[in-house]
């Protein structure tokens, strides 16, 4: 009474087989209908960069190679578009200057006051007694994004400057 047919078993277990693979596309359809249409496609990779891309996937706790590589092409995409300075972008710039010297701190004042539509947000850090670092959130017309940040950057006096760019969302999967 205790054994049961091994036939009607393995009947049994490739039927939720089928089942459990059925709710996998029917999940998978579900979440197409919500990013767009999931598309599969193979890379090929020499090893010696597949271990250390791995290691960086480990790095920055993507759950899988596929986050990783969308974030990349994500990534690609904004730069590309900013490559061509048309439509609307946003950014982050970031200065590190002595504001004792040459009266640059009214100077890059007075740059963003001649640009304050596209300045969201600026937040201004005391490093120690010389030293300010100030991060400026820019969104606007890319090309006016970019002009704004060139010209703080290269201002006479700014030890260090970046530009970090970075997409509205509005255009991106």
């Amino acid at each position: 009474a205790g054994m049961g047919n091994p036939a009607r078993d393995a009947l049994k277990s490739g039927r939720n087989r089928f089942r459990s693979r059925d709710a996998r596309r029917a999940r998978d359809r579900r979440q197409a209908e919500y990013m767009g249409k999931l598309v599969r496609f193979g890379v090929s990779l020499d090893e010696d960069l597949l271990e250390p891309f791995d290691a960086l996937c480990a790095r920055k706790s993507y759950s899988n190679r596929s986050e990783a590589i969308r974030d990349l092409i994500r990534k690609a995409l904004v730069e590309d578009d900013w490559r061509d300075a048309g439509g609307q972008g946003a950014g982050t710039l970031t200065l590190v200057y002595d504001h004792h010297k040459n009266d640059l701190a009214r100077r890059l004042m007075k740059i963003q006051h001649d640009d304050h539509d596209i300045i969201v947000t600026t937040l201004h850090v005391h490093l120690d007694h010389y030293n300010c670092l100030e991060v400026l959130v820019l969104k606007g017309e890319a090309a006016r994004v970019r002009a704004l940040a060139d010209r703080l950057i290269s201002c006479r006096g700014v030890k260090h400057g970046t530009f970090s760019v970075t997409t509205t969302g509005q255009d991106l999967a």
